[in-house]
């Protein structure tokens, strides 16, 4: 298939390698090129914008980091809308608001194209090796048709509903995953403060009771002092922000989500905003 991809950063970059192992033609945008120069050498072909990316794709995804960018590459001059042929196949792959992957869709329509909301979780590490999340909301044909790419990039692909189930869903991981990296954070805390070797408690606690994802494959780079970003700080207050939004339009209390994000908050104040979710560790041990 001929497919566009539209932002290469820290897990785009390896899901579109991934389309491109699988034979399939690639058309790439991305804000910064230069992150997408090792797949232009691998034969991707460059666009100057995601239109150009789109104008003749069967298939776009893109994969950006806040709501405002996915208003602007679908909707604004220039945009995929204004350029992708009827029939085409959108997939926004960012964790963005609800509403917004409506109004996409309903948009989307208008010109006779189907459209997909899909967020994904599993952070570098999955985008690296195939084995993301990937929650499906919107046109329920188009889903079955493309699955078969998304399999190229997930290994847990599940269709949710109509449009914007794919964003609430993801709200519910975001939700998940903030209570479970204080926890996370204040386990690795207590075990040093306590005088123990975080990698031996590491070995007791991971496959028990606690165990996580997070736990599992972020406590270990806490361990090593490893703080660079498989999904950055500012993208995931972003995600709590628009899960706390929502959760208030539906008269919903969420304490935990609550306090991760005033917690991110300050560090992303201190400076931690580009380093990754395990940073937060920094908020109880200053030492690193």
């Amino acid at each position: 298939m001929t497919i566009a991809f539209i932002g290469t950063g820290v897990m785009g970059r390896s899901m579109a390698s991934h389309l491109m192992d699988a034979g399939h033609e690639l058309h790439l945008y991305n804000r910064t090129k230069s992150k997408a120069d090792d797949l232009v050498a691998r034969g991707a072909r460059w666009h100057d914008g995601p239109g150009s990316a789109a104008a003749g794709a069967d298939v776009v995804f893109t994969i950006v980091g806040f709501p405002k960018d996915v208003e602007e590459i679908y909707l604004g001059s220039g945009g995929i809308l204004e350029s992708c042929r009827e029939g085409v196949i959108l997939v926004d792959m960012t964790t963005s608001e609800p509403s917004l992957a409506i109004r996409i869709a309903e948009e989307a329509a208008r010109k006779d194209c189907r459209c997909l909301d899909a967020p994904v979780s599993g952070g570098d590490t999955g985008a690296r090796n195939g084995t993301l999340s990937i929650m499906v909301g919107g046109d329920e044909g188009a889903f079955a048709e493309i699955r078969p790419l998304f399999e190229l990039m997930g290994s847990n692909i599940v269709y949710q509903g109509p449009a914007g189930s794919g964003q609430h869903t993801k709200m519910c991981n975001q939700i998940a995953i903030a209570s479970n990296m204080l926890g996370v954070c204040e386990a690795v805390a207590y075990a040093r403060r306590a005088g123990l070797d975080p990698e031996t408690v590491l070995q007791s606690i991971e496959s028990g009771a606690a165990g996580s994802w997070s736990l599992s494959n972020l406590a270990p780079r806490i361990i090593d002092g490893n703080f660079a970003p498989g999904f950055y700080v500012k993208h995931f207050i972003k995600d709590m922000r628009i899960a706390s939004e929502a959760a208030d339009a539906m008269d919903l209390d969420t304490p935990g989500l609550d306090l991760a994000l005033d917690r991110y908050r300050a560090l992303e104040a201190r400076g931690g905003g580009d380093s990754g979710t395990q940073a937060l560790y920094r908020m109880y041990d200053e030492s690193v």
